[in-house]
């Protein structure tokens, strides 16, 4: 392993011992009514939904699609609860694909520092919107997944090319696309499927997507939950209950499996997202007096 991605990889620790510290500290500060030991149900939720984003499904519309169909979280902790609770297991995904797959370094520091400062700035607005902002953005961002599922399984995303790296102005609209991209995340519409779309359209190869998705995610993820957590617009249990399932669904989907077809998987994830758009958007429409689910 070269140098340049062993610096990356200590970055990566260093920025996420900084998260785990901080959300260490407001759990033990704010010490959650409910207690903080997941259900079953919510580490089987971060299992399943990590696993497969691991292998290319994606995890925070699903994982938003459970949230709202079982009530598990108030609508408007939703972001929060997500990007605070699957950091962990992004974080040991980008470790992977860092490490086994080769694409140029400039390309992917770039990328994934363009979707940081945009998963800040995007973290500053979101924790602060009031509940019916969260769920007519999420709604919206929920009905843009289930586009991108049925564009992956009709395969209408480009297939790209074979550059590892990008240069002059595929470059800046790589970083453009990223920054926008990683602003968007802390709004709930995962990265992943858009970022693959973003690299094969600048005609880079579609397996230095993974890299560069994944290392944007496992570095933005930490930097924006870190807002998330000062605001307090996360539901702790649920958060952690993503993370304790999410970090063996990974390692198993990486090391074990490592390929399933998903083709009938992802149509009913389209069903199922759609569906959760619509109870968002709904649940929009009501009174400002209607109480929202505890979680």
């Amino acid at each position: 392993m070269n140098s340049a991605k062993l610096i990356l990889f200590a970055a990566l620790l260093a920025i996420t011992a900084v998260f785990i510290a901080a959300w260490v500290r407001n759990v033990r500060r704010n010490r959650p009514p409910a207690g903080m030991r997941p259900t079953p149900l919510e580490v089987a939720v971060g299992f399943v939904t990590n696993f497969f984003d691991t292998l290319g499904i994606g995890s925070f519309a699903p994982t938003t699609s459970i949230f709202k169909l079982k009530r598990m979280v108030p609508d408007e902790r939703i972001p929060g609860t997500l990007n605070v609770g699957h950091a962990m297991p992004t974080v040991v995904q980008a470790l992977v694909f860092i490490a086994i797959v080769n694409v140029g370094m400039a390309t992917l520091v770039g990328l994934i520092a363009a979707a940081v400062a945009g998963a800040w700035l995007g973290a500053g607005v979101v924790s602060s919107w009031p509940r019916r902002n969260v769920q007519i953005g999420m709604g919206a961002a929920l009905v843009v997944a289930a586009v991108l599922f049925v564009m992956a399984s009709l395969h209408l995303i480009p297939g790209g090319g074979d550059a590892l790296s990008l240069e002059g102005w595929r470059f800046g609209a790589g970083l453009v696309g990223n920054f926008l991209l990683g602003a968007l995340m802390t709004l709930g519409i995962g990265l992943y499927a858009p970022c693959m779309i973003l690299v094969s359209l600048l005609g880079m190869n579609p397996i230095a997507a993974f890299p560069i998705m994944m290392g944007s995610c496992a570095f933005l993820m930490p930097v924006g939950s870190l807002r998330f957590i000062e605001m307090g617009s996360y539901s702790p249990r649920p958060a952690l209950a993503l993370a304790v399932g999410g970090v063996p669904g990974v390692l198993i989907a990486a090391f074990i499996v490592k390929s399933l077809p998903l083709t009938a998987l992802r149509w009913g994830v389209v069903a199922v997202v759609l569906y959760a758009a619509i109870a968002m958007l709904r649940s929009a429409r009501e009174p400002p007096g209607v109480s929202p689910p505890r979680g």
